[in-house]
Order: structure tokens, then C-alpha cells, then sequence
């Protein structure tokens, strides 16, 4: 079983935690990350690029010039894709580049990718995290008492009061345990949670 240490938001440490293997010490598939990865980029693409391929731009319904004598190349209009104004080759059309992944392939990935964090020494545990008002610069006090730069903090629920003194720092965002996901563990190099977010990280995926 994986032990973490505990800190206080001075950042000094105040005990150790156990953590459930089942989330946080499974044997981690690069290859389920990866496809967790590729599929929240790929959700997240709009897929609205278009371009208009000869068929679709307007003009050109006269041959230009004759078949022969002009001493010209044959041309047969001026929408064809070598004139200027003319359509495109193999042109992009709207289409969704998303795709589905398995329930439980997805919360394997979840899991491979916190355990990885574990394994690094990346995961970070505050005994609790309050701030009695909005204060970007009490926010980063915090980080600096934990050494940590570019992290993501996992909450057990919403508190306005750190969401938005944190939404101002480069490199950190807030989630909390119910909209975490692989791409954000993997993208950001340090995982910060509550005591009481990692309980309820290992009631809901365990």
C-alpha cells in the first residue's frame, strides 16, 4: 500500500496517508493513457475548417480558350485548382474528429495516471485547504510552502473562495473530484488534493 506524507498549507508536514491500491497503486498501461489523451484533443476539436473544391466555387463555366492553336496548355476552366480563385484539392470539409472509449478503459487510464504521479513523487496532500477570502497572492504563498510550480488541485467540492484565487496563477488549475481527468493529471507535472478529495477519490474509483 502507497503511503504519501501529509502537509499543512505552511507546507510543513503534518502526518502520512495511506493510499487505496486499487486507485493509486495499479499497475499503470501507457498504452489506455495515451488513448485518454488523444481522445480528450480529439473532442476537443471543432472540426469546422471548409474550403470549396472546384465544384463549389462560382465562374468558370467557359472554357477559357480553344482545345488547340493558342499555343496554351488545354484548359477547360478557370476554376480548376491551378488558376487563381480556383478550388481546392482533396478540400477540408467539417467533420468531428471524436471518439469513444470503454467506461472502464477511461477510468483505468484515470487511475494509471494518478498512480504515475504517485510513483514520481508528484502527488501532494494538504491536511486542508481554506482561504477566508479571495486571494491570489495567499494562493501562491501555499504553492511556494509546498515547492511546487505547474500543479493541478483536486478539491472535494467547490469552494469559490480558492477557485478564484487560483485562476490568476500560470499553470494551475482547480478541479475537483468529479470532472478530474487523465489529460489534466498528465498535462500538469504536480497533483495536489485534499485529504478529503483523495477519500472521495477512492469512494467514487475504486
Amino acid at each position: 500500500m502507497a503511503s504519501v506524507s501529509v502537509f499543512n498549507m505552511e507546507g510543513r508536514e503534518v502526518g502520512k496517508l495511506d493510499l487505496n491500491d486499487a486507485v493509486f497503486g495499479v499497475e499503470v498501461n501507457e498504452n489506455l493513457v495515451h488513448q485518454a489523451v488523444l481522445q480528450h484533443l480529439a473532442n476537443s476539436r471543432q472540426g469546422t475548417q471548409k474550403a470549396k473544391t472546384r465544384s463549389e466555387v462560382s465562374g468558370g463555366g467557359k472554357k477559357p480558350w480553344r482545345q488547340k492553336g493558342t499555343g496554351h496548355a488545354r484548359q477547360g476552366s478557370t476554376r480548376s485548382p491551378q488558376w487563381k480563385g480556383g478550388g481546392m484539392v482533396f478540400a477540408p470539409v467539417p467533420r468531428g474528429y471524436s471518439f469513444k472509449m470503454n467506461k472502464k478503459e477511461k477510468r483505468m487510464a484515470l487511475k494509471s495516471a494518478l498512480t504515475s504521479r504517485v510513483q514520481d513523487e508528484k502527488f501532494y496532500v494538504l491536511d486542508e485547504l481554506k482561504l477566508d477570502e479571495i486571494k491570489t497572492k495567499k494562493f501562491k504563498a501555499i504553492l511556494d510552502n509546498l515547492k511546487v510550480g505547474k500543479a493541478i488541485v483536486i478539491l472535494d467540492g467547490r469552494d469559490e473562495n480558492v477557485v478564484l484565487s487560483a485562476r490568476n496563477i500560470e499553470g494551475v488549475k482547480t478541479a475537483s473530484v468529479m470532472t478530474i481527468n487523465t489529460y489534466d493529471i498528465m498535462k500538469y507535472s504536480t497533483v495536489i488534493a485534499t485529504k478529503s478529495a483523495v477519500a472521495k477519490i477512492e469512494e467514487v474509483y475504486a
